[in-house]
């Protein structure tokens, strides 16, 4: 009986050990201590139920304290339900917070909240901040501009920018900058006599080009536009004149063209015409014989009158024949 009353003990002792471990266990994978007692060490006062409620909200704990003790140590005063909130709206709490300790060190005037609207808006505002501080710089391709003496000049620009804090939420992109700075590029070249002046004298691009204010409405603020490369392409004015020479040549081939189809039009009806005219001669030609032989029956004409043409008729003929033999050209243009 004793031996059995201690292995029953024995077992309800294991099983209350298990179950005791089981229950830890669960707590402690629930309710992150070790990042409380974290918390507590670095100064950030934050509750264990605070913690637990993070929980329940579907907040990782960990991507609001650890932000949150690192700001403490810079300084800040920032609160967990501002990082919660942050965090809950989709947008990066780490690199908000990392962000507002760089503009702490620069000495740049950046609240919590309008570090979190530019973050939510989709920019990155740490590097916003750093450009801030450490101007960045846009280079562009090549651009083409066409003198007003025909010949194609190309440029490449260097934007130097700094990030403009105030008008990062709604200011357009570096795109927009790349796209203005070329278009004022295009119009300065275009706008010159001689491309040598402007290979002559670069700067007076950027100059023209700086003073448009192309940073109106952007993000950005450029503090200095400087030309890179300055290269000739082709002249395009001598390939327009070409181009035009050539459309001319083949509309002057096209009318020629047009003229002689009509004259050999022309031709073939005259050709024509003469063919009907020597139709209704040799239909007239074959009246005459009836014509004489009424006339002889009606006593028009006599006998000897009628040899008298008959003998003219061979020696018209005789001389065409003649004629034929000596002047063989003359007579095939005359056919």
């Amino acid at each position: 009986m004793d031996l059995m009353f201690i292995s029953g003990g024995l077992l309800t002792v294991i099983f209350l050990i298990v179950v005791i471990f089981i229950v830890l266990s669960f707590i402690l994978s629930f309710v992150p201590v070790g990042l409380w007692i974290s918390a507590i060490a670095a100064g950030v006062k934050v509750g264990i139920f605070t913690l637990v409620g993070m929980r329940l909200r579907r907040v990782k704990p960990k991507r609001v304290i650890e932000p949150m003790i690192k700001a403490h140590k810079a300084g800040l005063n920032l609160s967990t339900n501002q990082l919660e909130a942050h965090f809950l709206a989709g947008g990066n709490v780490d690199r908000v917070v990392d962000a507002l300790i760089a503009a702490q060190r620069a000495n740049i005037n950046l609240t919590f909240e309008r570090c979190a609207a530019i973050d939510l808006a989709g920019r990155d505002v740490l590097e916003a901040v750093q450009m801030s501080v450490n101007p960045k710089v846009i280079e562009t391709p090549f651009i083409s501009g066409v003198a007003m003496d025909g010949i194609e000049v190309k440029a490449k620009a260097r934007i130097t920018v700094r990030a403009n804090i105030d008008r990062l939420v709604g200011g357009a992109g570096e795109e927009t900058i790349v796209a203005r700075v070329g278009e004022g590029i295009v119009s300065t070249i275009g706008s010159s006599e001689k491309h040598s002046g402007v290979l002559e004298n670069p700067d007076s691009i950027s100059q023209t080009v700086l003073s448009k204010g192309l940073d109106s409405g952007t993000a950005f603020e450029i503090l200095s536009i400087d030309i890179a490369d300055v290269d000739i392409g082709k002249n395009i004015g001598a390939d327009l004149q070409t181009e035009q020479a050539v459309a001319d040549k083949n509309i002057a081939q096209a009318k020629a063209e047009e003229r002689r189809a009509m004259a050999v039009a022309q031709e073939q009806e005259m050709k024509a015409r003469v063919q009907e005219m020597r139709a209704k001669v040799v239909e007239a030609e074959s009246k005459v014989p009836l014509a004489f032989s009424k006339a002889l029956e009606d006593g028009n004409i006599g006998v000897s009158e009628y040899y008298d043409l008959k003998n003219i008729e061979a020696d018209t003929s005789m001389r065409d024949s003649i004629n034929k033999m000596t002047n063989p050209t003359r007579y095939n243009e005359e056919e």
